[in-house]
């Protein structure tokens, strides 16, 4: 008779234990996918372009940078797209908003930055958010 209470209660505390797991995995972001693609797909190229925008708009620089090599891109597939994108810019001869036949800068204006953006992405309704944002200059 004693043995049916602690039976109880250790099966309790098993079902407690369970849905605590669950919940801590529900909270959990899953990764469906990852992978390396290359800069010319089609949501990493929107990606791409967004990253230049937003840099271009959060600079103080009176010229505009331009991304001029794009050294890796890794997709993250979740509920949403997740992009990791490392990335070479240098500041151009356009003095922003002008963005057409820029040029990288040369002599004493050449600038060049080195960037890892990680970016949240649902580009087929054109939302995007930055995770995090790292540049360095040379």
């Amino acid at each position: 008779m004693m043995a049916e209470p602690w039976q109880a209660l250790r099966l309790l505390l098993a079902i407690l234990l369970t849905l605590m797991a669950l919940t801590y995995q529900a909270r959990k972001k899953t990764f469906l996918s990852v992978q390396e693609v290359t800069a010319i797909e089609n949501y990493a190229k929107d990606s791409l372009q967004w990253i230049t925008d937003q840099y271009n708009k959060e600079s103080d620089d009176k010229y505009h940078f331009r991304i001029f090599r794009v050294l890796k891109v890794q997709k993250r597939i979740t509920d949403h797209l997740e992009y990791h994108l490392n990335v070479e810019m240098q500041r151009t001869t356009c003095q922003k908003p002008e963005t057409t036949n820029c040029v990288p800068q040369e002599g004493e204006l050449h600038k060049q930055v080195n960037c890892f953006f990680s970016v949240f992405a649902i580009p087929w309704v054109e939302q995007y958010k930055i995770l995090n944002k790292t540049c360095s200059s040379d």
